[in-house]
């Protein structure tokens, strides 16, 4: 029941592959690797989270982007 994203696919900057099995956990996958990544100051990192933190300032944005990943993760085949 795993499936598969990247950082890029998820919005992020690399390839880092995420496997999980629900939405929230490929989320909260993300989220990790994103705050190990912000502690780096890694610059590709960085400027998408600079994208991302005025995107949050839109909750209607925020939430059609969230859906959209979502969608995306629905789609995917299973590994």
């Amino acid at each position: 029941m795993m499936k598969t994203m990247t950082c890029k696919q998820l919005g992020g900057a690399c390839d880092e592959v995420f496997r999980a099995e629900t939405f929230e956990q490929m989320v909260a996958q993300s989220k990790m690797h994103a705050m190990a990544m912000f502690q780096q100051q890694d610059a590709p990192h960085m400027l998408v989270m600079s994208q991302m933190a005025h995107l949050m300032q839109d909750p209607a944005a925020m939430q059609q982007f969230m859906d959209e990943k979502r969608q995306q993760f629905d789609a995917l085949a299973e590994d």
